[in-house]
């Protein structure tokens, strides 16, 4: 049932679907749920860390949403091969607006977003190498597992349709390979990103999320200095929303294409860009997602 916090706004719940797709898909885009990410399952010298500081911009329709993003990466020793963890802290500012079932809908809110804990470990073809064992390093095949988490700390109003708090956790396993041919690596990865619910939404609802799947693809082409570039695919499928355990959405079916560049500036520093944008969606939440950023690397004998 309903509770009366929305039935007073029925028309809140009348155009909610189309919000939710537009929302949702956003705040999970920056958040790393949908994320195409290359070089997941690659090596690197034990004691290695990275410190990352990054801009990233993500439009669906009418709504932009901004997110300034931190994070920091370790490399160790998981059981004789190389593993990684990660904590990505995010702050969005969205804002837009739109007209659905003749009412207009403004968005604008801002804060602190779910941070977001990864680890990824691989199985195979990763041995653990210090910075001088790593420098004949050559990569053959590669099998990995990764794990990542959404912590629910981000900013959240449950008398607010649109948060940057999502006020659930996620959870994401996943599994993945990495070939080495020539200068190229090539890639393939699959997740499964399953939801707890929010039953603190719009007054004390209950809105919940079947899993989302996906699979992800890399092409990534490897420069003498170091420096490389990535052609990226991502498919997902799933995900049908429910309020109060009511459907409120159909199961998405998505394909998005992008391209990421690193570009070492020096031993320490590097920046890297980013370009992705939806090439076909079943419930027309594609949006188009462009990043910068900047890492700086040290530790591990640098």
């Amino acid at each position: 049932m309903i509770k009366s916090s929305i039935i007073s706004h029925g028309w809140i719940f009348r155009v909610f679907p189309h919000l939710l797709l537009a929302f949702c898909t956003l705040f999970s885009t920056l958040a790393h749920a949908q994320e195409i990410e290359a070089r997941t399952y690659s090596n690197a010298p034990i004691g290695i860390n990275f410190i990352s500081a990054g801009v990233a911009q993500a439009k669906a329709g009418n709504y932009t949403l901004t997110s300034e993003v931190m994070g920091l990466t370790h490399i160790f020793d998981a059981f004789g091969q190389s593993g990684k963890l990660t904590l990505v802290l995010p702050y969005g500012q969205l804002s837009g607006s739109s007209s659905i079932g003749g009412r207009t809908v403004n968005a604008s809110t801002e804060g602190l977003s779910d941070p977001l804990i990864k680890a990824a470990i691989n199985l195979y073809g990763a041995p653990a190498l210090t910075l001088d064992q790593f420098k004949s390093y050559q990569q053959d095949l590669i099998i990995g597992a990764s794990l990542a988490a959404s912590v629910p700390w981000g900013k959240y109003d449950d008398n607010q349709l649109i948060n940057v708090g999502a006020n659930r956790w996620f959870i994401q396993p996943g599994l993945g390979i990495s070939k080495a041919l020539g200068p190229w690596r090539l890639e393939l990865a699959g997740a499964g990103i399953f939801y707890t619910s929010n039953t603190n939404f719009m007054g004390g609802n209950s809105l919940s999320q079947n899993p989302v799947y996906s699979t992800q693809t890399h092409g990534i082409y490897y420069f003498q200095n170091t420096a490389w570039i990535s052609v990226d695919a991502t498919y997902f499928t799933g995900g049908q929303s429910y309020l109060n355990g009511n459907p409120i959405s159909g199961s998405q079916e998505n394909w998005r294409f992008g391209t990421t560049m690193s570009y070492p500036v020096n031993k320490y520093n590097s920046i890297r860009l980013s370009a992705s944008t939806g090439a076909y969606s079943r419930t027309n939440n594609s949006y188009d997602l462009y990043g910068v950023s900047w890492q700086y690397r040290f530790g591990g004998g640098l």
